[in-house]
């Protein structure tokens, strides 16, 4: 059981000196304050969530007390809350919803090695590389599309082929949301600063349609208001469930390596900070944990990051999709990115 208490926004202002722009969030399942009664001010295990509470608090019922959970701000603004703390801050653990946040703490300095045990639960490619963080859940960039409209067969094979003037103006995207954003980001790691601007003008160029978050987006696709969409698999598995099978929107997934075929997680790290590494040890263990593992899997139609575990959903193995070759701590270069989607007129 938990009560709940809000604490003050950081302020975008603050973010934005940081070069952590992200002060919004287009799922309610990914936001507020919850603390379990039994802790207190001088005992708590504080995280600092950029994950929502709506997701979190079913996990921290089941971990158990002491644990005080921090929700004020997404996970780039709950990343820059720490720089700006230092090492004063009362986090302990740091958990973000993108590995460019961590990435980001990583370089700082910001984040303890941790322990082998930990380490040894994470295939390498979704972990920082010096062993500082460690996915928890991952998930695949796709591209959803209305089968009303688009045959599967006819879809690019790559970003690319989304250039192509026969999709002008039927590409839904979120320019805002961090899932784009870190995609972005990714293009700029794999083909340099130039091809990305080359690519994102060339976007541009065919009219894509804004939307707010990846939700709208979805229903877009579905409506047939876009007859595609660029946003994460897991919106779609419940969508599905609340629409019926005969809902007109399905998936295609991009050819592994291309940077529309982006894998990027949610993790976890302990700030070097803390003064209770070891009970901060204790929650990631959790995290990865089976029950923890299986909740990401059946709950929320998220990849898994340790052996053993299956979803409930039918998902592509994630062995499958994406590129493993990508360093997803270079991910965090987002405000190199988010100039870059200023200048071409994206945001």
């Amino acid at each position: 059981m938990f009560t709940v208490r809000r604490l003050a926004l950081l302020s975008c202002s603050a973010t934005l000196a940081l070069g952590l722009v992200a002060c919004s969030s287009d799922s309610s399942s990914d936001e507020g304050t919850s603390t379990s009664e039994s802790a207190t001010a001088d005992t708590a295990l504080v995280v600092y969530s950029g994950r929502g509470e709506e997701l979190v608090d079913p996990l921290i019922e089941r971990i158990g007390g002491g644990i005080e959970v921090d929700y004020s701000g997404n996970t780039n603004a709950q990343a820059a809350k720490i720089l700006e703390e230092g090492d004063a801050t009362p986090a302990d653990v740091f958990y973000g919803q993108d590995a460019g946040a961590l990435g980001a703490l990583d370089e700082a300095g910001a984040l303890a090695p941790l322990p082998e045990d930990i380490l040894s639960l994470v295939p390498e490619q979704y972990r920082g590389t010096d062993g500082t963080w460690v996915a928890t859940s991952a998930r695949a960039r796709v591209l959803a599309y209305n089968s009303d409209s688009v045959q599967a067969v006819d879809l690019p094979t790559g970003i690319d082929g989304l250039l192509d003037p026969r999709w002008r103006g039927q590409i839904g995207y979120a320019p805002t949301n961090a899932s784009f954003q870190a995609f972005v980001t990714a293009l700029r790691v794999q083909r340099g600063e130039d091809g990305a601007r080359t690519w994102l003008e060339g976007f541009v160029a065919n009219e894509p349609v804004a939307f707010e978050g990846n939700g709208p987006l979805l229903t877009a696709v579905n409506d047939g208001q876009v007859s595609t969409g660029l946003l994460n698999h897991y919106y779609w598995y419940p969508f599905k469930d609340e629409n019926g099978a005969d809902a007109p929107v399905e998936l295609h997934y991009f050819e592994p390596g291309d940077p529309g075929a982006l894998i990027n997680v949610a993790g976890a790290g302990v700030l070097a900070a803390s003064d209770n590494q070891e009970a901060a040890f204790d929650f990631v263990r959790e995290l990865l944990s089976t029950e923890s593992q299986t909740y990401f899997a059946n709950e929320t139609a998220e990849y898994p990051v340790i052996d053993g575990v299956t979803s409930d959903y039918d998902l592509p193995p994630l062995s499958d999709l994406g590129s493993t070759d990508l360093d997803l701590g270079r991910l965090s270069s987002l405000e190199a990115t988010q100039t870059l989607l200023t200048d071409v007129g994206i945001i």
